[in-house]
């Protein structure tokens, strides 16, 4: 049973500052408050990438890559989850319920001391970390779901604090987080406007149910955006990006309007902040994954609302050639939705 494992000596061709090797596994054994879970499928997230390129903090050899996951319980199940149950495995650890922050150290799955999701073998998890998975969910979808689903529910809605009727933009369409941010904010009855440099993603978003969208590379993308709005004003801007959009925020916004920042793919140099803001009351909050029972939430959401993640490119099999094409297509930044490995090992049925 092979893991994918971060190493200084490359055996895949991924052409960071660290690559990856395929290294034999096997199973710890687990304590009496902890399940075993056979990974179904597995999702990659641009993290790791940014880990791949030696630009993420605690980084280390040996760890086993991917943070996203769904999987069987075959050992030591419990009455609400029983072995056999099929479960979603709750991406960070040591952040219970807080809604300002973790109470412990926090730690992301896919970089050491925790485990990752990258693996053939099966993963030893604490009992507290799984939920059940929504029935409604294929196993693609219900891996592209985790990292991705619990990031967007915070940022919509624990800090965002957005609800129906409101206006919200979501910057940087296609990527797995902005996409659940999108339909989690559809789903409550939010009007949901995007931004891309792509036509063709800002199109797919509207088809999920966004009001527009707009190219931030538009010279006129102001003038775009606020005809969009037709003379309304944004409550919510939940952006991965940063940039030089934050300076034209406030006229968009809503006295009290909230920024809600995941992300600066755009720019190192952080983001802008003016008495534009101060005098209209905007905040800019910051929002990195989220609680168990926010990932609890979200689940529940999804549920509740029948919402399926979008899954870009599906591979089957853990080896060289799926891992490398993944991260490929991760770093390239071609995908429109989540990235997924279909874990099949000798003797499993077809997912």
């Amino acid at each position: 049973m092979v893991a994918v494992t971060l190493s200084e000596n490359a055996t895949t061709e991924t052409k960071f500052k660290y690559g990856l090797e395929l290294k034999e596994k096997s199973l710890e054994q687990p304590n009496s408050n902890q399940a075993v879970v056979e990974i179904q499928a597995a999702a990659l997230n641009h993290r790791d990438v940014w880990i791949l390129k030696g630009m993420y903090p605690g980084i280390k050899m040996g760890s086993v890559l991917g943070s996203d996951a769904v999987g069987i319980i075959t050992k030591n199940g419990t009455p609400q989850l029983p072995v056999g149950q099929r479960v979603l495995i709750n991406p960070g650890k040591g952040w219970i319920s807080d809604e300002r922050g973790p109470e412990e150290n926090y730690f992301i799955l896919g970089l050491l001391p925790c485990f990752g999701t990258l693996t053939e073998e099966s993963v030893v998890v604490d009992q507290d970390e799984l939920i059940a998975c929504p029935e409604h969910l294929s196993s693609t979808e219900a891996a592209a779901l985790p990292l991705a689903g619990l990031t967007a529910y915070r940022a919509v809605f624990t800090k965002g604090l957005v609800r129906e009727g409101d206006h919200v933009l979501v910057t940087g369409i296609g990527g797995g987080v902005a996409l659940a941010a999108l339909q989690f904010a559809v789903a409550v009855g939010a009007h949901v406007y995007v931004t891309s440099s792509s036509p063709d993603k800002i199109q797919r978003a509207i088809q999920l149910g966004a009001k527009g969208g707009v190219n931030y590379k538009s010279e006129n993308c102001v003038g775009e955006l606020k005809k969009m709005l037709n003379g309304n004003l944004l409550s919510a801007v939940i952006d991965g990006a940063g940039g030089p959009l934050y300076g034209v925020y406030p006229k968009f916004m809503k006295h009290g309007g909230i920024i809600s920042n995941y992300g600066q793919t755009a720019s190192v140099k952080g983001v802008g902040y003016s008495m534009a803001h101060v005098l209209k009351n905007i905040e800019v909050r910051g929002s990195t994954m989220g609680s168990r029972k926010e990932f609890q939430d979200m689940v529940k959401l999804v549920d509740e609302k029948k919402i399926k993640p979008i899954v870009s490119h599906v591979w089957n099999g853990l080896n060289k050639t799926t891992i490398d094409e993944a991260i490929s297509v991760m770093s390239n930044g071609d995908q429109f939705g989540k990235l997924v490995i279909e874990i099949s090992r000798p003797g499993s049925p077809k997912l």
